[in-house]
């Protein structure tokens, strides 16, 4: 149990807290050695005997985190006191080829790619699980009419289906980018101290194309020490990710407001004040969690800048920046999941909610309808100016459109009345949910 739970809980998940603990950063590490040796002694460069025992002694290795980072202050890195400490896990004359031709950027940015595979599995488990809570959502509410609204003004009608189609087709894209790293940018980092596998004379390169297979990585076609674009390629994936489900947590906090109340979480958490609050808590964590992520991203930007063959500096910023990333990007999907499962609709409040312009959220309707007549610069300007009456008057705006001699001149009443109903003006709202919801089917069924 680390010490850091009392707030980390409430930012991530179990599962992920201890994916990128020190422990398993220490246990990938520890993996990369004992692949390092077991392909070494294959290709003959070291005593296979030495490579055996290496291998088992590693794997059953119980190393101290806390004692390693300790000595990692003066090390500068925390490779080089674990190849220490290795010296009394590996008997005999095995612990001479430990690390053999490698240096400690190779095991700890291999290593990292080995905690990204395991935080990426838990990851896109969950988006999954968001995605298929967007679905159902879109389908079961294909004919909700709600609001639409604009700069957080009414604006026209729309479906509570095709704001949750809106949510899977934005999670969709984004979990495309994570899978896209998850099966194809996970690649080893093998270049020995300055980049060239000097150490490994004329094998080198057999080396890395046999390691990157024992460990099921990509093999870069160079060492990629101070080119982050693999580590950028991931933060930025799960920053695109993370802004997917905290627009839904974002339309969801603003939606679940009391003045609002067109959706609730339906278990709300208390307030140790207020007896009658029952506050959108999943909401809030999942905003939490991306602006942990954001902060996460905006660092690793910065730490991309890289001098010449190894870092002074920006290489040493990503560690903690890589834990942060995982367990804030685990937090944010796991928790909008939660969410939108037992997300509460209330149609009646949608539906009371469009009324509370008097009709004016149909104005673009009505605009239309009378253009069709009289073009729609005359028409813009005649329903504007009964909207603007509507709302000095009190009077509602029904009223408002068949009290205008001009605009009943070309309008009667019935066609006003018509043109006031919002389930006559949702356009192409229900094809635009099932395209949505058909791509996410066909996607789900080829097991992308």
């Amino acid at each position: 149990m680390t010490s850091d739970r009392l707030f980390a809980q409430a930012s991530s998940t179990a599962e992920m807290l201890e994916a990128v603990s020190d422990a398993a950063w220490l246990e990938s590490m520890l993996q990369v050695e004992a692949a390092l040796a077991k392909v070494e002694g294959r290709l003959g460069l070291i005593p296979p005997e030495a490579a055996a025992s290496i291998t088992s002694s590693l794997l059953a290795a119980e190393l101290d985190p806390e004692q390693i980072g300790r000595e990692a202050v003066s090390a500068g890195n925390p490779v080089l006191p674990m190849v220490r400490m290795l010296s009394r896990v590996v008997p005999g004359e095995a612990v001479g080829y430990v690390h053999w031709g490698a240096t400690s950027q190779d095991i700890l940015d291999t290593g990292m790619m080995l905690v990204a595979r395991r935080a990426l599995t838990l990851i896109t488990r969950d988006i999954d699980a968001v995605a298929a809570a967007a679905a159902d959502l879109a389908v079961r509410h294909r004919s909700s009419v709600m609001v639409g609204r604009t700069l957080l003004q009414q604006a026209a009608p729309t479906t509570f289906g095709l704001k949750a189609a809106g949510w899977l087709t934005a999670v969709r894209e984004a979990r495309a980018r994570v899978r896209e790293i998850q099966h194809g940018g996970l690649a080893l980092q093998f270049g020995g101290a300055a980049g060239t596998l000097a150490a490994l004379g004329e094998r080198g390169l057999d080396v890395s194309r046999e390691l990157a297979r024992e460990l099921g990585l990509v093999e870069p076609v160079l060492p990629w020490h101070t080119a982050r674009g693999r580590v950028l390629a991931l933060a930025t994936a799960l920053g695109i990710l993370t802004a997917a489900v905290g627009k839904i947590a974002l339309d969801v906090l603003l939606m679940a407001q009391n003045e609002v109340a067109e959706v609730s979480e339906g278990v709300g958490g208390g307030s140790s004040t207020l007896p009658q609050k029952q506050n959108p808590v999943a909401a809030v964590e999942v905003l939490a969690c991306v602006r942990g992520v954001n902060a996460q991203v905006a660092l690793l930007l910065a730490a991309a800048l890289q001098e010449h063959e190894r870092a002074a500096g920006g290489w040493q910023a990503e560690w903690p920046a890589l834990g942060e990333l995982f367990r804030f990007s685990a937090g944010a999907v796991a928790r909008t999941a939660g969410m939108l499962e037992g997300l509460q609709v209330n149609r009646e409040r949608m539906a009371a909610n469009l009324l509370q312009g008097g009709g004016q959220v149909m104005s673009e309707c009505v605009m239309m309808t009378l253009a069709a007549r009289i073009g729609r610069q005359r028409a813009h300007r005649l329903v504007g100016r009964a909207a603007a009456a509507a709302a000095n008057s009190g009077r509602g705006f029904g009223a408002e459109l068949k009290a205008d001699s001009e605009i009943s001149e070309h309008l009667s009443p019935a066609d006003i009345d018509a043109a006031l109903e919002p389930s006559s003006y949702l356009g192409s709202a229900e094809a635009l949910v099932e395209r949505a919801v058909t791509a996410y089917q066909r996607e789900m069924g080829e097991g992308k």
